[in-house]
């Protein structure tokens, strides 16, 4: 085995409990694409940005993200029901960062949208979107984990799509 030197060999904690900044900064060398999980709550539309979205089935179509208890957006869009998942693409990084603003902001603000077939806000100009309704939401520490049943999905554009990588956008 080669030593790095720009990896630390501290990767055995053994029964010591795990700083949250260590384990932010291992599980960001896990490449990511980001997304924003939009949804209509009380005639108004919500949304966050996130990088914990994954497939979970192909029968039935079922997909999933991770929420933190602490978001403001994340209730309304449990409320609902209902939410559209948009990929977004490598131009999108200012969208990313608005949606991923603190509490209160207008996070919609000069960011073009319709609505899909479930009522849940589909931004402008997304490499892909995911049109679901709420399956089952799951407790995991600090976040939840929200299993959504997919009803309607479309690709956008062919555009790469945008990367999150060691706490930063990779853009090419």
């Amino acid at each position: 085995m080669t030593h790095r030197p720009d990896v630390a060999d501290d990767t055995d904690v053994g029964s010591a409990p795990i700083a949250p900044d260590h384990f932010r900064r291992v599980l960001g060398h896990f490449l990511t694409g980001v997304t924003v999980v939009s949804a209509m709550c009380r005639e108004e539309p919500v949304g966050l940005a996130v990088g914990s979205f994954f497939s979970v089935s192909l029968d039935p179509p079922l997909v999933g993200f991770c929420a933190a208890k602490t978001s403001t957006s994340w209730p309304g869009i449990k409320e609902v029901g209902h939410f559209c998942v948009n990929v977004l693409a490598a131009d999108q990084e200012a969208i990313c960062r608005q949606f991923a603003t603190a509490k209160g902001a207008d996070k919609f603000r000069g960011v073009g949208w319709t609505t899909t077939g479930g009522g849940a806000p589909r931004l402008d100009r997304v490499l892909a979107w995911i049109d679901c309704a709420i399956e089952t939401v799951h407790e995991a520490g600090d976040h939840e984990i929200c299993i959504g049943r997919v009803h309607r999905l479309g690709v956008d554009r062919g555009r790469p799509p945008l990367p999150f990588f060691r706490g930063q956008f990779l853009i090419t």
